[in-house]
């Protein structure tokens, strides 16, 4: 190479280098969105207090003083004023059934009807709005809150619905009332046998079948049942994502997904998913899964698989969670293990196999003997395949004897919580186990002193989607009748900090996204939530009454509150 060629090269390197200067000091970079003059509580440790925080694409890319980041907007940047009010990371619901959710905002609310005559004139009043033919399914009804307490019957609706099938279930999805009409499709008649795992409740008098079908007996009915449409699960999953983003869900780990992430991904592809999503499957399907080669926490930042859940037990509310002891109320049962635990052995080759395959379990237990059982499952799968990074979870880990708390964090084992049950179940739970069992029932408190790590979810149906009552539930423990305006086991409560950290960082860890979100700070996905008030400095009472004011996930604003 010539000196004169030489020469040129070099001073066209140098007229780029200047112009490309001159440009960039005349157009600095603009952050997509800032958010200013807020409390922004980070959830991160090495800067827990903020002001602002810029966002370009869907990163968060600087976090600090309103005065720092004011120099971050340009001309096209979105400037949030806060005034002043409340920033945290954006809500993980660690334990939620989305799909069913979105079909239970359209279907018949059965929830707050307080008495049986209530409950039958909803089904009578939605009935009439139905097509003949058309199913009653969802409900979410809860005879605990009835005067008699005692559990519905087919007779209640069948002069209602004689030619619409219904099949409601109670708010904890452990069992639901069938009309004389989804019996006689299901086949269900005195000669019927309980299956494992479930019962055909029955008239002492004549052993009927009264109509309610507690936990696997559910599954005759569910066989018979005509499955949604594609088009129908579409418009149900478009229902549940704008619900989650209007109360600051920005994710969810969606314990019933199974192979409907296919109406995640088509949702995705529409623009239209405005929440992460954690596509559980069920552990018995595990082979299926391992089959494809997918491992724990497959897929994107908004749509990942690789987790499956399994059942040892029901619920407290349908006397078939398992215990040790019998229950006060019904003495002659101690609960029932689920059908997955059936034969003996069964629950825990499965286990084995999906762990060995690299995938996540998560096993749902409520009464101590099904959350013994299964930490016990969990200590022998990880002696034989071996330590790795693998996040065991028991969903619920509601009833606990005092002995196994300290196992959750020896064994790594997620506590994944759900603490609104702690302020439904609190009105009638010790009816049910006596006050001394209640000590470490929902105990918040006494895992995180373990050192346990615990993630917040809602089980959305079975309780309200919204994290703030949740926090408000694991802050306060103030049952809904009133009679525990302390607290119920209120040595069990925790601070707003901790309920708060449970739902972020805790949920976050839960799905091994622990890099990507769960905190505000730089290079996190920016996925965030304004509230309209202050939860960390307010009386703990007053936090149900917080709300939404923005939710921003991904990068760009989901929800905004009317004004």
């Amino acid at each position: 190479m010539n000196a004169k060629l030489l020469f040129l090269i070099l001073l066209a390197l140098f007229v780029m280098t200047a112009t490309f200067s001159t440009h960039a000091d005349k157009s600095p970079f603009a952050a997509d969105l800032v958010i200013i003059n807020a409390k922004i509580q980070t959830m991160n440790q090495d800067r827990p207090i903020a002001e602002a925080v810029a966002v370009s694409g869907n990163r968060i890319v600087a976090v600090g003083s309103t005065k720092d980041i004011r120099k971050l907007a340009g001309t096209n940047t979105r400037v949030i004023d806060a005034k002043n009010q409340l920033v945290l990371p954006g809500f993980n619901d660690a334990h939620v059934h989305f799909m069913s959710g979105g079909f239970q905002l359209a279907s018949v609310d059965l929830r707050d009807a307080n008495t049986p005559e209530q409950f039958a004139e909803r089904i009578r009043d939605f009935a009439a709005r139905l097509p003949e033919g058309r199913w009653i399914t969802g409900g979410d009804w809860d005879h605990e809150r009835w005067p008699d307490a005692r559990l519905p019957t087919r007779d209640l609706i069948d002069r209602y619905t004689p030619n619409t099938p219904v099949f409601v279930n109670r708010l904890d999805g452990h069992m639901a009332l069938a009309n004389s009409l989804a019996l006689k499709l299901a086949n269900v008649t005195r000669q019927t046998l309980d299956p494992p795992g479930g019962v055909i409740v029955r008239d002492p008098k004549t052993g009927e079948p009264t109509g309610v079908l507690k936990d696997a007996a559910q599954s005759f009915v569910w066989k018979v049942f005509p499955p949604p449409s594609f088009e129908e699960k579409l418009a149900a999953a478009r229902a549940a994502t704008n619900h989650a983003a209007s109360l600051g869900v920005t994710s969810a780990q969606d314990m019933s997904a199974g192979a409907d992430v296919g109406v995640y991904q088509a949702l995705l592809d529409r623009g239209e998913l405005k929440n992460r999503i954690y596509a559980v499957w069920p552990l018995p399907r595990w082979e299926r899964l391992a089959q494809t080669g997918v491992r724990a926490h497959f897929g994107s930042a908004m749509l990942r698989t690789g987790g499956l859940k399994g059942f040892a037990d029901g619920s407290l509310g349908s006397t078939t969670a398992l215990f040790y002891e019998p229950y006060k109320d019904v003495p002659n049962t101690s609960g029932i293990g689920s059908d997955e635990m059936v034969p003996e052995g069964a629950m825990r080759e499965r286990v084995r196999g999906a762990d060995r395959a690299g995938l996540q379990v998560l096993i749902h237990a409520i009464g101590d003997r099904a959350n013994d059982l299964i930490l016990s499952i969990y200590e022998q799968v990880e002696t034989e395949n071996g330590e790795r990074d693998r996040r065991f979870r028991i969903e619920h880990a509601q009833h606990l004897r005092a002995q196994d708390i300290a196992r959750f964090a020896r064994d790594k084992v997620i506590a994944s919580m759900q603490p609104y049950h702690a302020i439904d179940d609190g009105r009638w739970a010790e009816k049910r186990i006596g006050h001394e069992r209640a000590k470490t029932t929902y105990a918040f408190r006494s895992l995180l002193d373990s050192s346990a790590t615990l993630a917040f979810g809602t089980d959305w149906t079975v309780a309200p989607l919204d994290p703030l009552l949740t926090i408000y539930a694991a802050v306060t423990r103030r049952t809904f009748d009133g009679k525990h305006p302390n607290g119920w086991i209120p040595e069990q409560k925790i601070s707003v900090e901790e309920a708060v950290h449970a739902y972020t960082v805790g949920s976050a860890y839960a799905e091994f996204q622990e890099k990507e979100k769960g905190v505000i700070a730089s290079g996190k996905l920016a996925d965030l939530v304004i509230l309209s008030r202050d939860i960390f400095n307010i009386d703990p009472k007053e936090i149900e009454n917080a709300k939404v004011v923005m939710t921003i996930m991904d990068g760009r604003v989901v929800y905004e509150a009317p004004r």
